[in-house]
């Protein structure tokens, strides 16, 4: 593997503070961009993987207490969230740690077209609110947080378009997964660590930097935009990043 914190830092503070600005005002994104250039410097997907989450230990800590700071957080919907992605993340890790996650990813991709596409369309029509107590809450949780540990990201797209499809209000549901997050990944973290060691993982120094500076604007961004247009572009950054991975 490349020797990243030596050769690469002012990259990947570059790449940190771009992925957590999208992450954080859209909800999705570091994992899957992240991800994908360590995998190009032929980066192991468990040490990938193990490497994103470390990282976000750091970047989803700020962006949540930023996220909390406006306003944007239901406290009920991260409670229902938050148990079942930390359950489902533990899993993932440990799954990833002794099996090639990589044969599964096809069909992760295809499922995010098709939420992306779906959330295109909403973008465009009225509203169908739903309450906090969606009964799909707690499994796309465990799902998100299951997904994200085996792809190296998946808990904004699985969670975030999950949520939003079924009509939730986009605001709060960026704002309590950003927050959510924070303990999913700091679970998948341990569990990698548990079971690969600290090998390599202070490459992420970089991602860290970036990510931490970034933080806060994301979650500026999010308050400051209207929402449909946040909708298009969550919708065609889950469709081109799912598709790219797909090909």
């Amino acid at each position: 593997m490349p020797d990243i914190l030596s050769t690469d830092l002012l990259l990947f503070i570059a790449v940190g503070f771009v992925a957590q600005i999208i992450d954080g005002a859209l909800g999705l994104a570091f994992g899957v961009l992240t991800t994908t250039i360590l995998l190009s410097l032929g980066v192991p997907p468990a040490v990938a993987s193990a490497m994103v989450h470390v990282t976000e230990c750091f970047t989803t800590a700020a962006s949540g207490l930023s996220h909390a700071y406006h306003r944007n957080v239901d406290w009920r919907l991260v409670a229902r969230l938050a148990p079942a992605g930390m359950l489902g993340g533990a899993i993932g890790a440990y799954v990833l740690s002794n099996i090639d996650g990589s044969v599964i990813a096809p069909f992760i991709s295809l499922y995010l077209i098709g939420i992306g596409c779906f959330i295109l369309f909403r973008a465009f029509r009225p509203k169908w609110p739903r309450d906090v107590r969606d009964w799909i809450v707690p499994y796309v949780g465990g799902l998100g947080g299951l997904m994200d540990a085996m792809g190296g990201g998946g808990w904004g797209p699985i969670v975030t378009s999950t949520l939003l499809g079924r009509g939730h209000d986009l605001k709060k549901v960026i704002g309590s997964t950003n927050l959510t997050e924070f303990a999913v990944t700091t679970v998948i973290s341990a569990t990698f660590i548990l079971a690969l060691g600290w090998s390599e993982l202070s490459a992420a120094i970089g991602l860290i930097i970036g990510g931490v500076l970034a933080a806060p604007f994301g979650a500026l961004v999010l308050k400051r935009l209207p929402v449909k247009p946040l909708m298009i572009a969550v919708s065609l950054i889950i469709i081109v990043t799912a598709a790219a991975r797909l090909l």
